[in-house]
């Protein structure tokens, strides 16, 4: 049993202004399956597919206070590409971020509603991942990490260390998730941004998240009321959502 990948969800103020940057972006379509989100995703992509991980926007109250665990790092081929890349996410709204990175060679910008994300120089890893080249989450144990959601989503190991750890669809399609050791400190407030995962078709969603369970998640209460999907907290506490079919 293994659940798929399917989403990165964007908690918005606005979905709709934040669903166009990141299809002007990314250089995908937006749809809408109701009021208040947005769906960005691939022209032509069909639902789900191990080839990419879409973007949901949700608009929801602002709160106070929240966490950025999970950012995107976009993909580029060229030193050429990455610096027109930079100046047309720039037009499109994006400021630049300073997340303590010191001088690297990637960009750190954030969205118009403060998203921080990378635009990566090239590198041959992602040379074939889409845009997106990976969902990078911050967590202090990295090879833990990279155990429980190996174990979730049936993604292959790509490498692990005390400070990195790499997964990607069993496919070899699409981005890599990762797992970067940071210094979160203690978290007391949800995830701005978190990740939908879906069974696959004939599975079970509630067989489903007693196997996560077993595995070390834990149920999580955001405020979701009574909805189709469950929501679920991974081992260092950051929220994610079982969906359901429908």
């Amino acid at each position: 049993m293994a659940l798929q990948l399917v989403q990165v969800n964007f908690k918005a103020r606005d979905d709709s202004a934040l669903g166009r940057f990141w299809a002007e972006a990314l250089g995908w379509g937006v749809s809408s399956e109701g009021p208040g989100v947005t769906n960005v995703e691939p022209l032509g992509f069909e639902w789900p597919d191990p080839t990419a991980v879409c973007v949901d926007v949700v608009t929801v109250p602002d709160p106070e206070t929240v966490k950025y665990r999970v950012h995107l790092d976009l993909a580029t081929t060229s030193a050429a590409h990455q610096a027109e890349f930079v100046a047309r996410l720039k037009e499109l709204g994006a400021t630049p971020a300073d997340v303590g990175q010191g001088d690297v060679p990637w960009t750190v910008l954030a969205d118009p509603e403060g998203n921080v994300f990378c635009v990566l120089e090239p590198r041959e890893i992602y040379r074939d991942t889409g845009p997106i080249a990976a969902v990078v989450v911050d967590c202090a144990d990295p090879r833990a990490m990279a155990r429980f959601w190996g174990e979730a989503i049936g993604w292959t190991l790509h490498g692990v260390s005390d400070d990195h750890a790499r997964l990607r669809s069993d496919k070899g399609v699409g981005p890599y998730l990762e797992f970067l050791r940071t210094t979160p400190g203690v978290k007391t407030v949800w995830n701005r941004v978190h990740l939908d995962v879906l069974p696959y078709r004939g599975d079970d969603q509630a067989a489903e998240v007693a196997r996560l369970q077993a595995l070390g998640a834990t149920p999580a209460d955001v405020g979701q009321g009574d909805v189709s999907w469950i929501v679920l907290a991974d081992p260092e506490g950051n929220e994610f959502c079982v969906l359901g079919r429908g």
